[in-house]
């Protein structure tokens, strides 16, 4: 038994996911402009571009320095826009992994070329940018693989029809089943990447030291970031072994019931406004990971209060997993 559940990831994130797009983009040029143009009372002018070894041999001016990188994204990021919206699978896949890791990159070395002049009286007595450059090569390595893994690598195969004629599935003797529903909150993923680049450009800030304040900003970015991601995704699983539900785009958090720790499953319809919001919520109703309006697989525990988890074909999940429960108490 496989999942039909999962539905094309350009539908699924609609506007919030074009939005999300355009954020990103619009960062990373307001990263590449607004660098220098903070700290140009403390650049000399033309600053340092160039070095051989640790000795500068090559300078532009401040203006230039700061609409190269710009224009040079600029063009990538509307190729790769291209691609987004009017390839297929793979150059969506590319175009993602190829956008993060120029974005990445790109930033990484604006920052070190901001850190190496400052409060330099002229271009020829900037820093060396090495430990700059390494960062940035692998802050550029790590947010292309991060695209990697988080964008589908190919298009999802056709919706199901077929669903449990009752609570609990009739499993032929000997097969194996999985079922595997993701519930997406595009808003959420939305506000934890505003945040995350908010929390990139006050880090990048401060690591060029245009001020000590720039990383009290970072830290509640980074929180708001890190809730909004986790809270923005989940992906619900029954197999043999009981149910997993691991929340965030990564997957990093989750929690896992055994099927002897399980009373029974079933699929519910809830709201937001039933269980107090949005998110990982605490109500009458017991826990509710509440992503979306509408059908939700439900576990009523042996000990402690019902789960909820948002998930398209919640009734079929749930079958299956009362059909795992009988089997283990057969």
């Amino acid at each position: 038994m496989s999942d039909g559940s999962q539905r094309d990831p350009q539908s699924r994130g609609g506007t919030a996911g074009r939005a999300g797009w355009a954020v990103g983009v619009l960062g990373v040029l307001a990263l590449l402009l607004g660098l220098p143009w903070a700290a140009r009372g403390r650049l000399p002018e033309p600053v340092a571009t160039h070095w051989a070894g640790t000795h500068p041999d090559g300078s532009t001016s401040l203006t230039a320095a700061a609409l190269f990188p710009a224009a040079v994204w600029a063009v990538a990021a509307a190729v790769a826009t291209g691609a987004r919206w009017h390839g297929g699978a793979q150059a969506r896949l590319w175009s993602a992994v190829g956008l993060a890791f120029g974005g990445a990159l790109l930033t990484g070395a604006q920052t070190s070329i901001v850190s190496a002049n400052l409060d330099h009286p002229s271009w020829q007595e900037a820093r060396s940018p090495d430990i700059g450059v390494a960062l940035s090569l692998l802050a550029a390595v790590s947010a292309g693989l991060a695209a990697w893994r988080l964008t589908p690598h190919g298009d999802p195969g056709p919706r199901a029809t077929t669903a449990a004629d009752g609570p609990r599935l009739e499993l032929p003797a000997g097969r194996r089943a999985v079922w595997i529903s993701r519930a997406v909150n595009p808003w959420l993923g939305l506000l934890a990447a505003v945040a995350g680049l908010g929390a990139a450009g006050s880090a990048l800030a401060a690591f060029a030291g245009l001020g000590g304040p720039a990383w009290a900003l970072t830290a509640p970015l980074v929180v708001v970031g890190l809730a909004g991601a986790g809270c923005s995704s989940v992906r619900a699983r029954v197999t043999e072994r009981g149910l997993t539900v691991a929340f965030g785009p990564l997957g990093l958090l989750s929690r896992h019931w055994a099927p002897e720790e399980i009373a029974s499953a079933r699929a519910e319809q809830r709201t937001p406004a039933q269980v107090g919001g949005w998110g990982y919520r605490l109500s009458g109703l017991g826990t509710t990971v509440m992503l979306r309006r509408g059908e939700c697989l439900v576990i009523r525990p042996r000990t402690g209060a019902d789960f909820a988890v948002s998930a398209d074909d919640a009734e079929r999940g749930a079958a299956l997993l009362n059909a795992v429960i009988a089997h283990r108490n057969t």
